[in-house]
């Protein structure tokens, strides 16, 4: 008989969501790194037409991911699973978590028989403007790296289950085993699939299945610590099955919009040069390094907590909590947009000028990257919104935002692509970004009524924000001046170039934490007080 749990058991601190989100924004900062390794050595062993067609083939099974897997997840296993864990006990939990999987999983495996199927009409969506030997190409890598969904959506069903149960460590880390794969793949699968006839770039195909197969067999033992390593249960018609289908399908109608935002901007690029397809990817890969460090992070380790408080009908607990994660993204995302706009070029540079990556794909790339950069803040904060609206039940809310986001990127990268290439895509990216969370924040306010609990009132988030955007340009001017000592031109193997860029991003970060102990900022105040915390145990 199920362990029913008391309806008066407390929700998770909220102490514990932040110090949750850094054992979240750790791993995953361990991932983004490896992640920025591995697009290093993808630019200097693959030519770019090689790489423009292998990012293509690997957007479309991620953009069914960001669906199938994250979405699915964030929207309906998360929620539903939270509130059989709060209100049933862990035994009914477990049911849910098999009968979810079940259904889930059986989805995943038929999108990935169709996706290698209709793999052409897949590569015409997103590429029509590739010539014919490009466009055969990317079908095959296509074909090969489809599977890839089913892999990481299994993952992504074992992360939320983990989480859920306040386990944080290995589901932030296991996306890191895809990097190691892909950085592996020039030096292993190269020298196996050449004498085969296949082009190198093969070789990134089947590493990424391969990194998507590791990390799934990684959360095996932690699974079985909680008793949820059992074979998924196929109950289709299943009640809770259909109460996520009914979470996930307004879900499904709003990422299906953002994923036709990601395919436009393929296709737009696609009829650019030889090389626009990489430079836009390897802007938004180093982006999604502040992003993922702690925004996403951030939201990984709230969602849990926040459909904890709706259950429990704590609204001021779900402000509360909404107003610490805006708080803790923006100590983050500011000075991470500042420096990525400053510091493009010598960043591009340093990580990629070097072996098949020239100088002139580092200045495109530095383009891209300082463009995209600048709406790093506006992305971030919408990934803090969005577990709002989902912990309470509205899947509809974040549909229209991404519809608003789609339009304004159409509209934009239509207008601009033309005078300024994959750089006016860019432009439009940031700018949709700004578009969405506007709408996002209308909405939440009607949703919530005044954002700001009433112990948060007096401060205001205004001006904590402002105190973090002084800090954030302070830090940019300190970086951008030390910059001027560099001799881009040189390349990312020159030393000299290197320890300037080393030393600008020590400077820009002493300079921040300066000026916001100076300004007495109660972010930093708290960050130093969960170190001092740390130290003391």
């Amino acid at each position: 008989m199920p362990h029913a749990a008391s309806p008066d058991a407390a929700p998770p601190k909220a102490s514990n969501v932040v110090r949750s989100a850094g054992v979240v924004a750790l791993g995953t900062l361990a991932s983004r790194i490896l992640g920025a390794l591995r697009d290093v050595v993808i630019a200097a062993s693959f030519s770019l037409a090689a790489t423009d067609s292998f990012f293509v083939a690997f957007t479309i099974p991620n953009a069914l991911r960001a669906l199938l897997a994250e979405g699915a997840v964030s929207a309906a296993f998360v929620p539903l699973y939270t509130e059989a864990l709060t209100r049933e006990g862990p035994e009914r939990a477990k049911e849910v978590h098999r009968t979810l999987s079940g259904a889930f999983l059986a989805v995943l495996a038929l999108v990935s028989v169709l996706g290698v199927l209709a793999a052409p009409a897949f590569v015409t969506a997103y590429a029509a403007g590739y010539g014919p030997e490009r466009y055969e190409g990317t079908v095959l890598l296509t074909r090969i790296v489809f599977p890839y969904i089913f892999f990481v959506g299994s993952a992504a069903l074992g992360m939320a289950a983990l989480n859920a149960n306040g386990r944080f460590a290995v589901p932030a880390l296991t996306p890191a085993l895809l990097n190691v794969a892909l950085i592996a793949a020039p030096f292993a699968l190269v020298p196996l699939v050449v004498p085969l006839g296949l082009e190198p770039v093969v070789s990134l195909a089947i590493a990424a299945l391969v990194g998507g197969a590791l990390q799934v067999v990684a959360q095996w033992p932690a699974l079985r610590a909680i008793d949820h390593l059992h074979a998924p249960r196929l109950a289709l018609g299943d009640p809770v099955v259909r109460r996520a289908a009914a979470l996930l399908l307004p879900v499904a109608f709003g990422l299906g919009i953002y994923q036709v935002n990601v395919m436009l901007a393929r296709l737009f690029v696609s009829y650019l040069p030889t090389g626009a397809q990489s430079y836009l990817y390897y802007g938004q890969r180093l982006v999604e390094i502040p992003q993922g460090m702690f925004a996403l992070a951030l939201a990984s380790a709230s969602l849990p907590r926040l459909s904890a408080l709706r259950a429990h009908g704590d609204v001021e607990g779900v402000r509360q909590t909404f107003l610490d994660g805006l708080r803790h993204t923006l100590f983050i995302a500011l000075p991470a947009s500042a420096v990525l706009v400053v510091l493009a070029e010598p960043i591009v540079t340093v990580l990629f000028e070097r072996g098949a990556f020239g100088h002139d794909d580092a200045i495109q790339t530095a383009r891209s990257l300082a463009w995209q950069g600048a709406g790093v803040v506006c992305i971030a904060l919408v990934r803090v919104f969005v577990p709002v609206f989902h912990a309470h039940g509205d899947t509809r809310g974040p549909v229209w935002a991404s519809a608003a986001n789609l339009a304004a990127f159409a509209a934009l990268a239509l207008a601009l692509r033309g005078p300024f290439g994959h750089v006016g895509v860019a432009i439009a990216i940031s700018a949709a970004g700004i578009a969405q969370l506007g709408l996002l924040a209308w909405l939440l306010r009607r949703k919530l009524g005044r954002m700001l609990p009433a112990s948060a009132r007096p401060a205001g988030l205004a001006g904590g924000a402002l105190r973090l955007a002084l800090g954030s340009l302070l830090a940019a001017a300190a970086g951008g001046g030390l910059a001027q000592l560099g001799d881009w031109p040189r390349g990312g193997n020159d030393s000299a170039n290197v320890a300037v860029l080393g030393g600008a991003l020590l400077a820009a970060g002493a300079v921040y934490l300066a000026a916001l102990w100076a300004l007495r900022a109660p972010e930093l105040q708290e960050v130093l007080a969960a170190l001092r915390r740390r130290r003391r145990r």
